[in-house]
């Protein structure tokens, strides 16, 4: 048996060894600093670093790496000699980086380094997917070989399977982590709904919210205040998502705080405007109902911002009043003029509907809405039903005339209802 016989015998002893140590389950930045710490020792090579492969942005990145002193650093997967490399998926070998054309020489004078030579292996998971590339630099005692690309080769195919199991245990244990993060949000919310709506004599009230995500956009209040009165809230942030409920939480809050200094309900439009104007990037806004119902005078004062069509049954006459928006949504313009639109005066057995475009929009598998007109129908003929009877009622209609099709928005509904007695 030859020297070069017992040398290969040795190397193939210790990636078998190496290959155990990869199969325990660690985690990707472990995993990253042994197959580095593995291939500069087999290979006899100074420094080393793993550029992962980025698919989407169509970039390798490097996060561990010897002498690598930023936390990242990322570049096109078809620059330099790693990107031939990953372009390529074949083994490159530069006896002399300075006379590559793809070595950028920039990155030894940040780093007050010396490159001489350059072994660059293509790391190839299980499904001959890139998962990224492996370089080493300056073997120890002169130039990598046709024998150092043969024992690479080799420690790369087992190194590429462990990184593509640490990789896909990295993404799993986000999206764990963010389905976790988003159910506790979605539980935080829900618990800011009301878990009873406030007794008022007269009158029947009800709620109910299914965001169309973990968290949504939507959000309702009712908060029981002097004089047998009640505020009414119902908004609905731009989207549909964690952003949104983060910006319909704060409004709830701006409000709640609004009325505990006792703003009236322009001052209080005004406020928490012109502070959503500061706090939502352009593209962002919400669409709301703020009002006061007053069982003394059986009326609702209001404003809706953006928020429409607001329903009103008329029991006497069957007849249902659709009420446009009386001002801008929140958080477009500072310091808008407003114009107090007529109160809303509820006679015996009328019903105020306040409806989320969640319900409107839901549309079935042609493309076809539920719509007004169908919401108004079922109000006419299920008007002596309770208000949280009603709301099941709608809900079961938009479930069936939706089907199978997805929930597209956050849906909401708050019912306002004067009894008959």
């Amino acid at each position: 048996m030859t020297e070069d016989q017992i040398f290969t015998a040795e190397l193939l002893w210790r990636i078998l060894d190496v290959t155990r140590k990869l199969s325990t389950p660690i985690e990707l930045d472990d995993m990253l600093v042994q197959v580095v710490d593995v291939a500069r020792d087999v290979l006899c090579a100074e420094r080393g670093t793993v550029f992962l492969y980025d698919k989407k942005n169509t970039e390798l990145f490097a996060e561990v790496g010897t002498g690598l002193e930023v936390e990242e650093i990322r570049f096109p997967a078809d620059q330099g000699i790693a990107g031939i490399c990953a372009r390529t998926c074949t083994i490159i070998n530069v006896p002399d980086a300075y006379s590559h054309e793809g070595f950028n020489p920039e990155i030894d004078r940040k780093m007050g380094y010396r490159t001489r030579c350059i072994l660059s292996i293509p790391l190839v998971g299980l499904d001959d997917s890139l998962v990224g590339v492996l370089q080493l630099i300056n073997k120890i005692g002169g130039s990598f070989t046709k024998q150092d690309e043969r024992v690479a080769k080799v420690l790369a195919s087992q190194c590429a399977v462990a990184l593509q199991r640490a990789t896909l245990l990295r993404e799993y244990m986000v999206k764990r982590k963010i389905e976790n993060d988003l159910i506790l949000a979605r539980e935080i919310q829900m618990q800011l709904l009301p878990a009873r709506m406030p007794e008022i004599p007269g009158y029947d009230l009800a709620g109910w919210n299914e965001p169309a995500d973990q968290t949504g956009g939507d959000i309702f209040d009712a908060i029981s205040l002097d004089g047998g009165k009640v505020l009414l809230l119902l908004a609905d942030a731009s989207g549909h998502g964690l952003g949104p409920a983060l910006s319909v939480t704060q409004f709830r809050a701006m409000v709640r705080m609004a009325f505990r200094l006792r703003s009236n309900l322009s001052d209080l439009h005004s406020h928490t405007n012109n502070q959503l104007v500061e706090d939502l990037t352009s593209e962002r806004f919400i669409t709301a109902f703020i009002g006061l119902l007053e069982a003394a005078d059986n009326t609702i004062r209001y404003h809706a911002c953006g928020q429409a069509p607001l329903l009103h049954y008329h029991s006497l006459t069957g007849k249902v009043d659709e009420l446009s928006a009386s001002a801008l949504p929140l958080g477009i313009i500072p310091d808008i003029l407003l114009e107090n639109p007529d109160p809303i005066f509820m006679d015996r057995g009328d019903i105020f509907a306040l409806i989320s475009d969640g319900i409107f929009e839901q549309a079935d598998k042609t493309g076809d809405q539920f719509g007004v007109n169908r919401t108004i129908d079922i109000i006419r003929k299920n008007s002596t039903l309770s208000a949280k009877e009603l709301i099941k009622v709608i809900h079961s209609a938009v479930l069936r005339h939706a089907g199978k099709t997805f929930q597209d928005d956050d849906m909401t509904i708050v019912l306002v209802k004067r009894n008959t007695n």
